[in-house]
């Protein structure tokens, strides 16, 4: 049963490795509350466009066969459009997959 349980943990803690030039960001949480203290609901709070880069592609393939060189590594803060990409869901974590072209800053 130990071992059932040491399993499930792996499939939660799964390894993506994105294609190309993708991009699997973990999004930062939204605020709970305004300036003011209102509690916000969860249908009135901003989809975060913040996160964090968890893995990265290998780069867009150029015509002459290489690889360009990805402008962002993992563990970078970063700036996104709010509705790029598509959410899903490994474990309790919840992650954007979105191009690298989706990303308008990195945050240092």
């Amino acid at each position: 049963m130990a071992k059932k349980k040491a399993e499930s943990k792996q499939d939660a803690e799964l390894q993506l490795q994105p294609l190309g030039d993708r991009v699997v960001v973990e999004r930062e949480e939204s605020e709970e509350t305004t300036a003011g203290g209102i509690v916000l609901p969860d249908t009135a709070k901003k989809r975060p466009a913040r996160g964090t880069v968890v893995s990265v592609g290998q780069g867009r393939l150029l015509d002459d066969g290489m690889r360009a060189a990805m402008q962002v590594k993992v563990g970078d803060r970063v700036i996104f459009s709010s509705y790029a990409g598509d959410e899903f869901k490994v474990g309790d974590r919840e992650l954007v997959l979105l191009r690298e072209d989706d990303i308008l800053a990195v945050v240092e």
